[in-house]
């Protein structure tokens, strides 16, 4: 994802921890349609291992740095971090008398995050434990009782754009970003260098923040700083995984004058062979107890690269544990570029598709088509320490996002889209490919392709041995594959409707629902579309009921922590912003449209919407069941609607 802010293409995905491992199959004319033997793939290009020394690492980050230099310095350092003061003031609000007093009663049935694996919880914006909601708004933490439905305690999080959390007990962390622009202004903290040079970087990490904070008494416990960006994090019992990524800190010149580029790219290079390793890796900047201790991220016998080179970025992955104080987060370093994560909870894999990391999903298959082709590295996190290094593999393609990879059964699945669909005459087709772990290589063992020629992939979903695939341009296929035999997937079966489904979930038994958008016999969008799919029969996928919206568009489409199914009662709750009418001086409105899957079909409840002030504040982003209480959330607000005819119970507006 996903990631607001951070966008990027590299996977942490979960576990497979295999033996032994099947020889590659060749194929035979008597196998069945849709079936291919896996590239010959060999990952001796793409193992991992460590530097010998700090030498070696300097040594290997100039020469990797020197082949991609340009007049404007390297690929995707155009934008700057902007430093944000650490402001550690904090602005509680104690908890109210009646809130305090009461006595603890046992938490009601609730919903989660909708995260992609049971075992490892997601970060959001929106968290709860069944006894109060915890919410990220403007930069402000909020606790609200659930019995009371009263704001008890509030947090401005210092340190920047409060983005994401994770909780556990009466903690949360908190994840910030700082800004990004092309320059500074003057008044900056980063005064800019003279002209034709980047402006100059401060001595402190500019960096995501990590933030500790204590529920209880609504007051930060410790806070780590470290260079680059914040991609994701994956949380199992109480450690979380946290993925950053940084690049070099390097003042490039800038073509001006006389020479332009030409001698902009020669004291690029200058600038690249005089850079030491503090130049390079990532730093940290540690605040508790009143006192702030910094230095080096990460050693060099901790990062790991590809045996036959090395990146300029480095993806680094932190161990916290919300039990305890903050550390440096026992780092462990891979020189790739990405931001997609994906986890269980006992393993993390790294997959990088080698698209730049701000690319946006439509533009995913960019690079050449030859050149199409994603990386993997495997990680154990099964223990209480850093992850350990265990295999590397590679398939062709692109990915979508963190639903097109599937860990089941010692095997790995992955999906993948080649070629060029937007193009006047689309040269794309997508693919799903088997691995799995022979020794430290993840081996591709199956292959199915030909999936949407000229289409990409928009939606995947794994439910034990069978794939749901979702290909668009003019119309939606939606392939049903069969995985049963890792050595032999095959195309079951296909449904084509008109519009696409770019999210999949499994709501009951055979039955698949879509969120998408409807369209035209030409692919043009015409609104939120809902799509209730019987499953039961591998060949022949049919679609049940239909729902609706025209002229709307819904967050869930690009973030799956929108969307709610509970699956107690059968309701889904979809955010929505539904545009003017033509000519009509009126904003967007928002509105949250519950349904409920019941069988066969899929019955319209109705439509939550909160205080209509400013449409970005009143956009409802996500939803949650407590008891027989629908919440919803916006930046006005919370509000508390019954669950069966959405009778508003309660409304918490937010400062």
């Amino acid at each position: 994802m996903r990631r607001t802010g951070i966008g990027a293409v590299v996977v942490l995905l979960g576990a497979l921890l295999v033996s032994a491992s099947p020889a590659l199959v060749s194929q035979r004319d008597s196998e069945p349609p849709g079936w291919s033997a896996p590239p010959v793939m060999t990952a001796g290009d793409v193992a991992l291992v460590a530097y010998d020394s700090c030498d070696d690492a300097l040594a290997a980050f100039r020469r990797a740095a020197l082949d991609q230099v340009g007049p404007y310095g390297l690929p995707g350092s155009g934008m700057h971090p902007i430093a944000i003061a650490e402001d550690t003031a904090t602005a509680p609000m104690p908890a109210t008398r009646d809130s305090a007093e009461a006595a603890p009663q046992p938490a009601p049935g609730h919903s989660a995050t909708n995260s992609y694996e049971a075992d490892a919880d997601e970060p959001d914006l929106v968290k709860t434990d069944g006894r109060r909601i915890v919410t990220l708004v403007g930069g402000t933490l909020r606790v609200i009782d659930v019995a009371t439905k009263r704001v008890t305690a509030s947090l401005r999080v210092p340190g920047g754009h409060a983005s994401d959390l994770l909780l556990h007990g009466d903690r949360a962390l908190v994840f910030t970003e700082t800004g990004f622009g092309p320059r500074p202004a003057a008044s900056s903290p980063v005064e800019p260098g003279p002209p034709g040079k980047r402006p100059a970087r401060p001595d402190g990490p500019t960096g995501p923040a990590l933030v500790l904070v204590d529920l209880t008494a609504a007051r930060v416990v410790s806070t780590l700083r470290v260079d680059g960006s914040y991609v994701d994090a994956r949380q199992t019992g109480s450690l979380a995984r946290v993925v950053v990524r940084s690049a070099p800190r390097l003042d490039f010149e800038y073509p001006h004058g006389s020479g332009g580029p030409k001698r902009a790219l020669r004291e690029n290079r200058e600038v690249i062979r005089r850079s030491s390793l503090a130049d390079w890796l990532p730093r940290f900047a540690l605040r508790r107890d009143g006192t702030t201790r910094s230095g080096r991220l990460v050693d060099c016998a901790a990062i790991n690269h590809p045996a036959t080179g090395t990146g300029t970025n480095l993806l680094t992955v932190l161990t916290v544990d919300l039990t305890g104080d903050l550390d440096a987060g026992d780092p462990v370093s891979v020189t790739a570029d990405g931001g997609t994560v994906y986890g269980t909870g006992s393993s993390l894999y790294i997959a990088d598709d080698h698209v730049p990391f701000d690319v946006m999903p439509m533009d995913r298959a960019t690079p050449a088509d030859r050149k199409q082709r994603t990386t993997i590295h495997q990680f154990d996190t099964s223990g209480d320490g850093a992850p350990t290094y265990v295999a590397s593999g590679a398939v062709p393609g692109t990915l979508l996002n963190q639903y097109a990879l599937s860990e089941h059964e010692g095997y790995l699945r992955v999906a993948t889209t080649t070629g060029q669909a937007w193009r006047e005459r689309p040269t794309s087709e997508s693919a799903v490919t088997v691995l799995t772990r022979l020794g430290d290589t993840l081996t591709p063992v199956g292959r199915v392709d030909g999936l949407g020629k000229g289409e990409r992939i928009y939606a995947v979903r794994y439910l034990g041995d069978t794939a749901y695939v979702v290909t668009f341009r003019e119309t939606d296929p939606l392939y049903a594959l069969d995985l049963s035999d890792p050595r032999r997937p095959r195309v079951t079966g296909e449904l084509k409707i008109t519009g696409y489904s770019a999210y999949l979930h499994p709501v009951g038994e055979n039955r698949l629902l879509g969120v998408g958008q409807e369209a035209s016999l030409g692919g043009r969008t015409l609104g939120v579309q809902v799509s209730l799919f019987d499953t039961s029969d591998p060949a022949a996928p049919s679609r049940l009921a239909q729902h609706h919206v025209a002229k709307s568009y819904t967050e869930v489409e690009h973030d799956p922590h929108a969307f709610l199914h509970w699956p107690d009662t059968g309701h889904v709750v979809v955010p929505l912003t539904l545009e003017p009418r033509p000519l009509a001086a009126e904003p967007p409105r928002n509105q949250a449209l519950v349904l409920r899957v019941d069988g066969d079909r899929l019955s319209d409840i109705g439509t939550v919407a909160h205080p209509q002030g400013q449409p970005w504040r009143s956009q409802l982003r996500r939803s949650l069941v407590v008891g027989d209480t629908l919440w919803t959330v916006s930046a006005a607000g919370v509000m508390a609607s019954d669950l069966d005819t959405l009778r508003q119970r309660a409304w918490v507006p937010f400062a």
